[in-house]
């Protein structure tokens, strides 16, 4: 598999990485056997996966521990990214709770280590200053930020301190980003991991109707705000996200390819976007999404790709927080 490089960082990634969230299972997921989930890991790997994605805050710290266990053996073959909630990141208190992240991977070093999302509390140069110090120390290798809009990224930026990353939300039916984040990534050198690609599931082509859908999956303002689980209180796209849903369906089955694999091969040609991750929760899962890195899109299928789902970008517009509305929107 070839493998791009993250920023300014010198750390080349796969172009698929391995979302770790739903290994910890829990609310939203549901049980996840620990054997199964290391097995999934390993499997990712074999296929040539070398990048893994978690956070503290995936499974309260036990996504980080699957993580430790599954590549405790094999750390050298694998590139671990972790991000650290906001509400953690003050400068007294940022080196105790990466120490604790540090403890449950079972490594002394994390590859990649992101603010989660934009801090409010204090400023974000302070948090910056200590995660340079580690970095520094060796603790980290590249530091990095996720969900971060223009004017958080540029704050950061202009700190001085080096950013490799941005993990953003990026999917066919997620193109908020393309206004304004994603160009700013790419005159910054800012490489973007994307997450949820196949919206939880809706781009895979599994569910018949929307209303087949977990509510743990219909929170995003793609849906509308009197779903259960919703706390947008919008309006959302359904009628839009039906109809693009279908344009993509159908370019699929003109491929002969699964809907999975065009939408996964569709944000890996992105320009500036470095890896995708895709969660799997089993190793057959692992299998099916590794297909995707064959796939070579067409410059014309690309164009109609983006025509099918133009219709969702304008009506969800440029605010990137798919769980909130721009006036609440945690993205600035």
């Amino acid at each position: 598999m070839e493998k791009r490089t993250l920023g300014r960082s010198g750390i080349e990634v796969s172009p698929l990485s391995l979302g770790c969230w739903a290994l910890a299972g829990g609310s939203g997921w549901g049980d996840q056997d620990e054997r199964l989930a290391i097995a999934t890991i390993h499997a990712a790997l074999e296929h040539g996966i070398n990048f893994f994605d978690t956070a503290e805050g995936y499974g309260d710290g036990l996504s980080e521990e699957i993580v430790g266990k599954a590549l405790a053996d094999r750390r050298d073959k694998a590139v671990i990214a972790s991000k650290i909630s906001p509400n953690h990141t003050a400068p007294g208190e940022l080196r105790g709770y990466l120490e604790a992240a540090l403890r449950r991977m079972q490594t002394d070093y994390v590859d990649v280590y992101m603010i989660h999302w934009p801090i409010r509390t204090h400023a974000v140069a302070d948090s910056l200053a200590v995660l340079q110090a580690l970095k520094q120390e060796g603790k980290i290798r590249s530091i990095g930020v996720s969900n971060f809009a223009r004017l958080d990224l540029t704050e950061a930026v202009e700190t001085g301190v080096q950013l490799d990353v941005n993990q953003l939300h990026y999917s066919l039916l997620s193109r908020a980003i393309e206004f304004e984040i994603l160009p700013l990534c790419r005159q910054f050198g800012v490489s973007v991991t994307t997450y949820m690609p196949l919206l939880q599931g809706l781009l895979t082509g599994k569910y018949r109707t929307l209303d087949d859908v977990p509510p743990f999956r219909l929170r995003t303002r793609h849906f509308s705000g009197d779903r259960p689980q919703s706390r947008h209180g919008d309006v959302g796209a359904e009628a839009e996200v039906v109809d693009a849903l279908a344009g993509v369906r159908a370019i699929a089955k003109e491929l002969g390819e699964p809907m999975a694999n065009v939408a996964l091969a569709w944000v890996m040609a992105q320009p500036g976007v470095a890896s995708v991750i895709a969660g799997a929760r089993s190793p057959d899962q692992v299998a099916r999404n590794v297909q995707a890195t064959a796939l070579s899109l067409s410059p014309e299928t690309i164009a109609r790709l983006n025509e099918a789902t133009d219709p969702v970008k304008q009506a969800l517009g440029p605010n990137a927080d798919y769980w909130q509305t721009a006036e609440n929107s945690r993205m600035r």
